[in-house]
């Protein structure tokens, strides 16, 4: 592979290889690496638009202090001179670092240590708190440590395997298609359990919509059926196990009495129970379905019950799996990155206390835990926490009670970020912005969900004055009077000492050893997976990491979700992702064709619940809680169950006017792991009723007009769309719509009499803007206009269809996006089957590639097909 790299995906914690290679024109090509054991040459359609995500446009590249751009010096010298006065007058619990499983485990390494080991405080914590902290606790209570046992191979070997709260299809497709593939070609059994249904159920053999938050009541009633069907593995728990009987005394149930809790119908939770009972072969997957809420570690601890009672654990398709929702989570989970982990899978014991300390020659250790990610901010807006830094995260967005997490930042007497985005809702309270590399100019490794740490290759030069993240941690180490210990050259030699420290003193007392990689060639490290030099599974012999060796049984009991549905809040709302964005938008929100499939934030409603409240498909509705509110596009889907509402967590104050549903979460968390509830938030909907409704298709970015309550803006292939609506008319309409239009000649349309008004500007034959506004009206789809602003210049007839907003006959207009990886729309998916008689999915494929990547849509496209059979059959 001539001229190309090597390195892995920066996105969710499937871990993909990649291969990054010069595409002759200035730009980079991105694929899949065949050779990288997570996901053989497969990438999902956020991964295959890598490349696209590669310009400058947004970056931060130059330091700055209150504002002003300034030299690295300064503005290094000011956090460090800033960090030590607090520390001075205040102790070292008065300053915080808030990290992200976007960071490298170099990076990682370098803050903690800078954090726990010299400062002296263990107020670091990570935004990996809000994905996997209840595994990690439920791992820790179970195992003795941290770990997941099996590995990706398990789902393809499984003849049975669960997918609880986890929506594989979009959250790690490239997961899915393996597991997918295993079902067409040895019949693996699939069951879905997750309260509505997603992509992810399309190759289901049974979903189970349990009630939220139910999940305890589910696994312990499986537990107390293994029990009572003999289908429990004695001998295993006898040699291997402690605390059986109590656990299965808490476990009680009758599938009847399960599936009343549940919400579910007897005959499918029996009909579960049973292929659990009698299939030997079993993984339990699960996700943040599990994880996010405020009994997760139970949750977790109930599945990995079962798994234990009948000896599935770390053997060829068994055992319960844990799948992360970032790149690094794990790697982060490795090095200390948890503000109640230590270094190395280490505790905050006396013992590893010490250790860490003689390692790494600390002046003064962390000698206890530190605050969790919601109680860290709320000490920062009470100001305990008077100093803050923020690496590679957006907490204004993606914490629980998120309006509240803005006032603390405003109200923090020091804010730093570090980070590669100019323009975050974090960003925007910063005293200093430091500038950080990002994907393709990185170097260093990542830990996926199977435990295999595989390198990220820096291809590209940093931009401007951008550093790596451990470089400026080291740096402010130095000129806080560290520098003897944070005197690195490279990402390497961070790596050697992270891999020493995993061994040290360690004799098999910690599963996590990479000792043996300390020497190894870093530039040509190939994926491996801990402990070094590769372990595809654990506890396969039934020794674990407890001090008695034994794996224990932890005794759960069902308890209701933190927040509680009633007159004043009747609905469950549960947040979660979609198919083609990741985290707050600020890498795949500059992708247009990762924006197309879905375009503005939006809440899902069943059709009995939207009848009742007054809501309409396309409208706008306004969602509340006692903590904040959000307005949001109305999607009326039978997929939704009745009395819960579903809403995704990207949209930032960049991106929406108030699409950030994060402020509607209570800070509630799991009382053993910290982990917020971000599954289950009480609230209710109303309608929004603008008096006007429009949309701006324009080549520069505009800011929202002030009369428009609600916006939403998204990226598309040369221009921006902005979406607007508000409750207060323009008073001049002329004067509005030229604050948004350029100073060019164009074409415009007015009807007052039905309240339609249309703007064209043009520079030549060149599109330059579209503005159109209605008071009553549904406006036009907008797909095909925004088409034109892809091509240099427009033809005659395109002209003549600009203010319908349609497409004039034999002009394509491709539609909404289906397939992001191939970029191929609806109204050409639709043709095809109607023209080709396409009756498959494959036979899609064949035609137009779509669903032939990542698969992810093809749930969608089997909805096409159905649609068009039913056209034809009436």
């Amino acid at each position: 592979m001539t001229g190309a790299v090597r390195t892995t995906c920066p996105y969710c914690g499937v871990g993909c290889g990649m291969v990054a290679k010069a595409d002759g024109a200035g730009g980079w090509t991105v694929s899949g690496d065949p050779e990288h054991p997570a996901n053989l040459g497969r990438l999902c359609s956020k991964g295959s638009a890598l490349g696209e995500t590669l310009g400058l446009d947004g970056r931060l590249l130059h330091p700055a202090v209150d504002g002003r751009t300034t030299t690295w010096d300064e503005a290094l010298d000011t956090v460090a001179s800033r960090f030590r006065a607090v520390i001075d007058r205040h102790g070292p619990d008065a300053v915080a670092f808030y990290v992200s499983g976007q960071l490298l485990t170099e990076d990682y390494y370098v803050a903690n240590k800078l954090m726990k080991g010299f400062i002296g405080s263990a107020n670091i914590d990570t935004n990996s708190r809000l994905c996997m902290a209840s595994s990690v606790a439920g791992h820790r209570r179970a195992f003795g440590g941290d770990v997941v046992p099996g590995n990706y191979e398990d789902l393809e070997l499984a003849d049975l395997v669960v997918l609880v709260g986890s929506n594989l299809a979009w959250c790690h497709p490239v997961l899915y298609q393996r597991l997918a593939r295993a079902r067409a070609e040895r019949g693996t059994r699939i069951v879905v359990i997750d309260p509505r249904r997603t992509a992810t159920c399309d190759a289901a053999d049974l979903h189970l919509a349990l009630r939220p938050g139910s999940d305890v009541a589910l696994f312990n009633g499986l537990l107390a059926y293994l029990d009572r069907a003999e289908a429990l593995d004695r001998g295993y728990i006898a040699r291997h196990t402690g605390g059986f009987a109590e656990a299965l005394s808490a476990a009680a149930g009758e599938p009847q009495a399960v599936a009343a809790a549940c919400g579910l119908d007897a005959n499918e939770v029996e009909r579960f129970y049973g292929w659990f009972a009698e299939t030997a072969a079993t993984v339990t997957v699960y996700s943040q379905g599990v994880n996010q809420s405020s009994h997760g570690t139970d949750k977790v601890n109930a599945i990995v019950n079962c798994h234990l009672a009948t000896g599935r654990i770390g053997r060829p398709g068994m055992g319960p799996f844990s799948v992360t929702g970032q790149p690094n989570a794990m790697g982060g989970r490795e090095v200390g990155g948890l503000a109640n982990q230590l270094a190395a899978h280490m505790g905050f014991t006396p013992e590893a206390i010490e250790r860490v300390e003689r390692f790494w020659r600390a002046p003064r250790i962390a000698r206890r835990e530190g605050l969790k990610a919601v109680d860290l901010f709320q000490a920062v807006e009470g100001g305990r926490i008077k100093a803050l830094w923020v690496m590679a995260t957006n907490p204004a967005v993606s914490l629980p009670d998120a309006d509240r997490v803005v006032r603390a930042l405003a109200s923090c007497e020091f804010v730093v970020v570090s980070d590669c985005t100019r323009d975050t809702d974090t960003a925007v309270h910063a005293d200093v912005l430091l500038p950080a590399v990002a994907w393709g100019e990185k170097d260093g490794t990542v830990t996926n969900s199977e435990r295999r740490i595989s390198r990220q290759r820096a291809f590209l030069p940093p931009p401007g004055e951008a550093r790596p993240d451990w470089w400026i941690i080291a740096q402010v180490a130095a000129r806080m009077g560290w520098g003897e210990a944070f005197r690195y050259g490279s990402a390497a030699d961070i790596f050697r000492e992270h891999a020493t420290l995993s061994g040290f003193e360690n004799a098999g007392s910690r599963v996590f050893d990479i000792a043996a990689l300390a020497d190894a060639d870093y530039d040509t490290l190939e994926p491996v997976q801990w402990p070094a030099p590769g372990t595809p599974r654990l506890f396969g012999d039934g020794r674990f990491q407890t001090p008695d060796g034994r794996a224990a049984f932890v005794p759960v009991r069902a308890a209701p979700p933190g927040t509680a549905t009633g007159a004043e809040y009747p609905f469950v709302l549960n947040t979660g992702r979609i198919r083609d964005q990741w985290h707050t938008m600020t890498r795949t929100g500059r992708v247009p064709r990762l924006s197309s499939h879905i375009a503005e934030p939006f809440v899902a409603i069943n059709p009995a619940d939207a009848a009742a409240t007054g809501l309409e498909d396309g409208g706008l509705a306004v969602v509340r809680s006692p903590s904040g509110r959000a307005t949001l596009r109305v999607r009326i889907t039978g997929d939704q169950p009745a009395g819960q509402l579903f809403a995704p967590m990207h949209w930032s104050r960049q991106f929406s006017a108030e699409g950030g549903v994060n402020a509607l979460v209570a800070p509630l968390t799991d009382p053993v792991s910290g982990q917020p509830e971000l599954k289950h938030t009480a609230v209710r909907v109303a309608p929004f009723r603008p008096a006007w409704t429009a949309f701006l298709i324009a080549r520069e970015v505009i800011p929202s007009p002030e009369s428009a309550e609600y916006w939403s803006r998204i990226k598309a292939a040369g221009c921006t769309v902005l979406t607007l609506a508000g409750t207060v008319a323009p008073a001049d309409i002329p004067a509005w719509a030229e604050t948004l239009l350029p100073r060019l000649p164009g074409i415009d349309y007015h009807d007052t009499r039905r309240g339609v008004h249309r703007w064209a500007r043009l520079d030549g034959d060149r599109l330059e803007s579209c503005l159109f506004l209605s008071f009553g009206p549904a406006l036009p789809a907008r797909e095909w206009l925004v088409g034109l602003f892809d091509t240099p210049s427009i033809d005659t007839d395109a002209r003549c269809g600009l203010l319908s907003g349609r497409a004039p006959a034999g002009l394509p207009d491709e539609g909404r996006v289906v397939c992001a990886c191939f970029n191929v729309g609806l109204n050409r998916i639709a043709r095809a089957i109607r023209d080709g008689g396409l009756t498959s999915a494959e036979q899609v494929g064949v035609a137009l590639k779509a669903g032939t990547n990542c698969g992810s849509c093809i749930p969608e496209l089997k909805e096409l097909i159905a649609d068009a059979r039913s056209d034809r059959a009436a």
